[in-house]
């Protein structure tokens, strides 16, 4: 393998890892512009989207010009596919984070509603499985992703008993029909970020251990799988 090689692999990781830092930061500010009313941190997230755009694109065109350049094989194959596939899914991320600040904009210059589900746990939720993600990708922890695939379940059951709370709401308050279908499209939003964290757990694990985990039905390893992953037990 060539120097010139393992500078642009290097290169590819702190350019995915920087986007990584980008799209976490915009999905925490996007749920405290809902938590705190905030139009101007909405806004702020807003605007930032664009930088999120920007990096991905560079992203994409850099792992191209290394598939076309250096013929990867194997291991670093997979990595670059890989880094393909985290790049649009973070960049999804990103979209989702400015709807939710879109609709935080809309929220905040309304009269206070009560969220007709518990936000906090599922944006807590939500934030968890991106960091954990992120986590697993700087250490190379494969169990950390596992934990994360885990993790979907009880966010798409919380996003499923928002539809039936809104429902309610709608009939017992139809005066905030607008507001609860905003609130709705958050719930909608954060289940959505943490399909889009899913995938990229999935594809750590796949960059790391060469297995497709899609369509199957995942458990989190043993702790003693995770001491068997980590990099300080290799």
């Amino acid at each position: 393998m060539s120097q010139h090689f393992i500078h642009e692999i290097d290169r590819l990781k702190k350019r995915l890892l920087a986007l990584g830092a980008l799209v976490e930061e915009s999905v925490h500010q996007a749920v405290l512009s809902v938590q705190n009313r905030d139009g101007r941190l909405a806004t702020q997230v807003i605007k930032a989207d664009t930088e999120i755009d920007r990096a991905e694109v560079e992203l994409e065109e850099e792992c191209l010009k290394v598939l076309a350049l250096h013929q990867p094989v194997a291991h670093d194959l997979r990595f670059v596919v890989a880094v393909l596939k985290i790049n649009n899914d973070l960049e999804r991320i990103g979209d989702l984070a400015t709807n939710i600040a879109s609709r935080a904009f809309y929220l905040s210059s309304e009269p206070p509603t009560k969220m007709p589900f518990d936000f906090f746990a599922m944006s807590e939720k939500v934030q968890w499985m991106l960091k954990t993600t992120l986590d697993a990708l700087v250490r190379k922890d494969t169990a950390l992703a596992y934990e994360v695939l885990a993790a979907d379940d009880e966010v798409d059951a919380i996003n499923r008993e928002m539809y039936t709370r809104v429902e309610s709401g709608i009939r017992q308050n139809p005066d905030e029909l607008e507001r609860l279908i905003h609130m709705l499209g958050v719930s909608r939003a954060l289940e959505r970020i943490a399909d889009h964290t899913t995938n990229v757990a999935e594809d750590i694990i796949y960059m790391h251990e060469g297995q497709i985990v899609r369509h199957r039905t995942v458990n989190a390893p043993a702790p003693d799988a995770r001491a068997r992953s980590s990099p300080q037990a290799s």
